[in-house]
């Protein structure tokens, strides 16, 4: 990446809770630092690096998924979202809450490494330290982030600025974590010896390769990545990456790298096969291609985003043959943009609306590549940093903030990630196109798309190798309120919207196949911890029943509001009782435990929250107010009928529901049979899922037929919902 739009180890093992009591909570709390400790600074770059060996054959596009991966209604795949500019506490709370539920494989982020201080956005790949301390995070944040991620099934990819240092330009200053520098100066890491001799700017001179890969792109320092020291020193820094858990890396501006070199510093890797995807901006009659990386990675395939450009800017009846003349598919990692080509104007980006979520919907449906979904910020100022970025700190990614673009969570995204990887591994099978700006296509017996880049709507009957059935159409909603029968004979007669997309797949037919609910997060027991400690981080070290212990210090703990982390334990399939009670310890991960006194906790229901000792029903974050929030009655009634010994219950998408669990359902009553009625606690404002079941006493459910009900807690805290069961 340039600034223009040209082209230490883990801590030691604790004792099992209960053996030991911990001291007295320290007060404490989390910043974003200006002068680093002592502590951030240990990098041990000697230590850290694997003896030199040759490299070994490379990573397919699609990485392995990490494990423990958390159940998701869209399955686990390999797309890969690219959280731009996120800080590492926002990324951490957005694999828990969305990024792991949707079904994403991994969380690409931007730079973790010391840089020059500024807002712009390019000072991110100004790199004046390798320490893990910059605008975005501490080196705890950083470590915090992954692991929370991993245990949500969500690998972290690290976007490695190897290529240079500051630029020239910049002269001499203090890195954002208080590291000196000048030119050609970086005390501990590089002197005049580890630069490249050419100090020339390579300006327009991109026909000559010796000019691209040793003299500076737009000022940057260009490190001399021929030297061994060089190589051993970058060899360091990804090594103690690795040693935090990143699944892999994304090679900034590789293209400016002999291929050579980066394969000479892959070797000395700890992990010489980890995932990485150079950067290669390939262009014709360049001496410079992808192709030449190949040896020690993927490469990402900018002609692919350039030719969606094209194509959604005139006629996509050619998307089918998108791959041609291109890196191969299991090589291949493709995007729609990122955050150069949306601000040099090279590919689409969210200014286009519904056709760059057309593109979106294409890519995750098209069987090329490994997928990037960029998910950055507004701008007008193609310089212009993150919403709210000083010299020194970039604040929290907020996506009730209109300034946050937040792809992942547009109905349409999580839907086709869903799609993604249901079809992985299905040809593409019915291509038909109307000669202009219509296409629809099924991939194999398990999906089906139909895109309309045009400005009317179409309403045709298509032609699929899906089973028979009831299908949600997942572009349209998350809940499966638009749904399409496809006949014994595969068919199904549709209208796709001007500018729309329709797309069907065997993992979300219509109530799950059963009658439940559609798409949800898996049932369990959500435990809240008060973070009043101070600690820098929060784990739960916990068992299910009788079941095993996780392995000590436990599962890190994501924020879920002011003053509270929460992590989702997931429940045995029809567990009660014993069995699905969790038995729980607290720990910082670092030696301090609250194990309840040597008797560890015992925690049971859909929400339950701990706080100086004490164990509460509820989710103290509901509403989004934490404890104290307006409470208020949602009144439901539901007038239907039941068989001896049923009794009927209101399940839901919040804890009080029962977290679509219906052993944790509100029962309802009979006494006006056959209208069954309750009353439900929820904060005003409170929007929720909700759909009734029928269950018996042996524990058979029956639930409702159609899409989850929706409803809202007014300003005053009631809600009056009279409803029919749906057969």
């Amino acid at each position: 990446m340039t600034r223009t739009t040209d082209p230490a180890g883990p801590p030691a093992t604790a004792s099992i809770p209960g053996s030991v009591p911990g001291p007295a909570p320290r007060p404490g709390r989390r910043l974003r630092r200006l002068v680093a400790t002592a502590a951030s600074a240990a990098l041990a770059l000697g230590t850290a690096l694997a003896a030199t060996a040759p490299v070994v054959a490379p990573a397919a596009a699609a990485p392995p998924v990490p494990a423990p991966v958390v159940d998701s209604p869209n399955g686990r795949g390999d797309v890969i979202l690219n959280l731009f500019q996120w800080t590492w506490d926002s990324v951490a709370a957005e694999c828990t809450s969305t990024i792991g539920p949707a079904g994403f494989g991994y969380v690409q982020v931007s730079p973790p490494q010391e840089t020059v201080q500024g807002t712009a956005w390019w000072t991110s790949y100004q790199p004046v330290s390798y320490r893990i301390d910059s605008k975005l995070g501490t080196r705890a944040e950083f470590a915090h982030m992954v692991e929370t991620c991993r245990s949500a099934g969500v690998g972290v990819i690290a976007d490695a600025v190897v290529n240079h240092m500051a630029g020239a330009d910049q002269g001499g200053g203090t890195g954002v974590a208080g590291s000196t520098y000048g030119v050609e100066s970086y005390p501990g890491l590089y002197g005049p010896a580890d630069f490249n001799d050419c100090k020339e700017n390579i300006g327009d001179r991109y026909g000559d390769r010796y000019v691209v890969q040793h003299c500076r792109l737009v000022s940057l320092q260009d490190l001399r990545t021929g030297s061994d020291h060089v190589r051993d020193t970058i060899a360091g820094y990804l090594n103690d990456l690795l040693s935090l858990g990143v699944a892999g890396f994304r090679i900034d501006a590789a293209k400016h790298v002999p291929a050579a070199d980066l394969a000479a510093i892959k070797a000395r890797l700890t992990d010489p096969d980890v995932f990485w995807v150079h950067e290669v901006i390939g262009a014709g009659g360049e001496p410079i291609q992808p192709v030449e990386y190949l040896g020690s990675g993927d490469s990402h395939e900018f002609s692919y985003a350039r030719e969606l450009k094209s194509r959604f800017d005139g006629r996509i009846k050619d998307l089918r043959t998108i791959g041609d003349g291109k890196l191969p598919s299991d090589r291949a990692g493709v995007f729609v943009d990122n955050h150069d080509t949306e601000r040099n104007g090279e590919t689409m980006s969210y200014r286009w609306g519904a056709k760059y979520v057309l593109a979106n919907t294409f890519m995750l449906s098209w069987p090329y590549g490994a997928p990037s979904v960029y998910s950055g910020y507004r701008w007008d100022d193609k310089d212009a940093g993150a919403p709210g970025a000083t010299a020194t700190s970039v604040p929290d990614a907020s996506c009730s903030d209109p300034a946050w673009v937040c792809t992942q969570r547009w109905t349409e995204i999580a839907g086709m990630v869903g799609f993604h990887n249901t079809v992985a591994g299905t040809a593409v099978t019915h291509w038909w196109d109307d000669g202009d700006n219509h296409v629809a296509y099924g991939r194999g017996s398990k999906g089906y798309v139909t895109i309309n880049n045009a400005a009317h709507a179409v309403t045709r009957t298509y032609q699929t190798s899906l089973p028979a059935g009831t299908y949600c159409d997942v572009v349209a909603s998350k809940d499966c309120s638009t749904t399409v029968t496809v006949s014994a004979s595969g068919t199904f007669t549709a209208t796709v919207p001007a500018y729309g997309a329709l797309a069907l797949h065997v993992g979300a037919l219509a109530d799950g196949g059963t009658g439940g609910p559609g798409p949800v997060d898996p049932a369990g027991t959500t435990v809240y911890y008060a973070t009043d400690k101070g600690w820098d981080a929060y784990r739960v070290h916990y068992r299910v029943g009788t079941g095993a212990w996780t392995a000590v210090p436990g599962i890190a703990m994501a924020p879920a509001c002011e003053g509270w982390v929460a992590r989702e334990i997931a429940l045995p399939d029809g567990a009660s009782g014993a069995a699905a009670t969790v038995t729980a310890a607290f720990t910082n991960g670092s030696g301090t435990w609250d194990n309840n006194g040597g008797a560890d906790y015992a925690l049971s229901g859909a929400a339950v929250a701990v706080s100086g000792g004490t164990v509460t029903a509820g989710d103290p974050c509901d509403g989004g107010e934490g404890p104290g929030g307006v409470q208020g009655d949602a009144s439901f009634s539901v007038t239907a009928t039941t068989t001896w010994g049923q009794e009927v219950y209101v399940v839901g998408s919040v804890p009080a529901l029962g977290s679509w669990s219906p052993a944790h359902g509100v029962p309802l009553s009979s006494a006006s049979y056959p209208l069954w009625t309750a009353s439900v606690d929820l904060p005003a404002g409170t929007t929720f899922e909700y759909k009734y079941v029928r269950r018996d006493g042996a524990g058979n459910v029956v639930w409702e037929s159609g899409g989850n009900r929706t409803a809202t807690v007014g300003a005053d805290g009631s809600v009056t919902l009279s409803d029919t069961w749906r057969s």
